[in-house]
């Protein structure tokens, strides 16, 4: 198994997280929020292949095209990109020493702490305090 960086794919995230196209949830939440196989299966027949493609960071070159099990990584629901899903896949990269899809992930992951930062600026003042709970006091 060959798995590499998906650029366009990470340039797209890039996008949307510049566009505020992202959900700051926390790091357990990517098994609530992950799309479900129906999901996927729906997006792929409404969109294409070439677009679910999009928003998975790593592809396995050694799996067809127009195979979904060929795309690795996942960033989002098809809509937004997921702070969980970000977290889950920099750490998934790591493990297996994905190094260029880890630091991709890594990169995506400081956009989306300095979009936290932009919407939740108080929790810059008391940084031990997740921002959602810094948000409400």
């Amino acid at each position: 198994m060959s798995v590499k960086l998906n650029r366009p794919s990470y340039e797209h995230a890039q996008k949307l997280i510049k566009d505020r196209r992202c959900v700051l949830d926390q790091r357990s939440d990517w098994t609530d929020h992950r799309p479900a196989r129906h999901a996927e299966t729906t997006f792929i027949e409404q969109h294409g292949i070439a677009e679910y493609a999009k928003w998975h960071l790593g592809e396995d070159d050694e799996i067809s095209e127009r195979n979904k099990r060929r795309y690795k990584f996942p960033y989002g629901d098809f809509e937004n990109v997921h702070r969980c899903a970000v977290l889950a896949a920099e750490s998934r990269a790591g493990q297996y020493k994905y190094t260029d899809i880890e630091l991709a992930c890594a990169h995506l992951h400081g956009m989306l702490e300095e979009a936290m930062a932009v919407q939740h600026p108080e929790a810059k003042e008391h940084e031990h305090v997740p921002p959602r709970l810094a948000a409400t006091k």
